[in-house]
């Protein structure tokens, strides 16, 4: 491991803001923040743009990120401390162990700004709107807590939407394209760093407002995964097809 690597893990175990694998903080997060006000997650928050920029948006709620990678963490959490953001906090931790951190309708909000979009679609499980993270998420949401999905990939896009309607969630905003709606909706102006990349390259942002009203029956899985095969295998054959026709 690089030496400013290991200098920066030393720093964040020494940040008031970033808390690593905490214990015992479920339902306490009033003592973190020193207040009462919404509390308002980002998941896979990599650098933190966006628990960043909310902060700054919206004085009057916490904003917690969390993601595995200490590097990426102490970038947002020192820009959290030199800004003087006392309404951000981190979460150093793995996604899948969220439900040990807060309490039963302990959050108000999720955003997954640019969540990796895992491609394959045998890894569909480890989608962050999978069915699977959405039943550890409604653990911790209030009822009719929103999520929202802002993503540059058109298979993590279509993939939530088949989510939202098998499973019959409530979706409150679809926007293909953000370019529409930015005016009305000025957090989607906030840009992670992979959304500067433009790994995707297709031109578009997609955004999806929607809020989990239903248990998310587990029988349906198997199903989910079998149409999301089949959509990835129709999509290859279409490549290939359209490879023949250029050739």
């Amino acid at each position: 491991m690089g030496q400013k690597k290991l200098k920066r893990f030393a720093e964040i175990a020494t940040f008031n803001n970033v808390l690593e694998y905490p214990t015992d903080i479920a339902g306490k997060w009033s003592a973190q923040f020193s207040n009462n006000n919404p509390i308002v997650l980002e998941l896979a928050c990599g650098k933190g743009e966006y628990s960043i920029g909310l902060a700054s948006m919206h004085a009057n709620q916490n904003f917690i990120g969390i993601d595995i990678k200490g590097n990426r963490i102490w970038v947002g959490a020192k820009k959290a401390i030199d800004q003087q953001l006392n309404n951000v906090a981190f979460v150093r931790s793995q996604i899948g162990m969220i439900e040990n951190y807060f309490a039963k309708e302990e959050v108000s909000e999720i955003w997954l700004p640019f969540p990796d979009p895992q491609l394959r679609a045998a890894k569909c499980k480890r989608r962050l709107t999978h069915p699977a993270f959405l039943r550890k998420y409604k653990q911790l949401l209030k009822p009719g807590g929103y999520i929202h999905l802002k993503t540059d990939s058109p298979v993590l896009y279509q993939f939530t939407k088949r989510v939202i309607e098998m499973y019959g969630l409530e979706l409150f905003h679809d926007s293909a394209d953000i370019r529409e709606d930015v005016k009305q909706i000025p957090e989607l102006l906030i840009k992670t760093h992979y959304e500067s990349l433009d790994i995707a390259r297709s031109n578009r942002i997609h955004y999806l407002k929607f809020a989990i009203t239903s248990d998310l029956d587990p029988s349906k899985d198997e199903l989910l995964l079998e149409i999301t095969k089949e959509v990835e295998k129709d999509h290859n054959e279409g490549v290939i097809e359209n490879e023949k026709e250029t050739d």
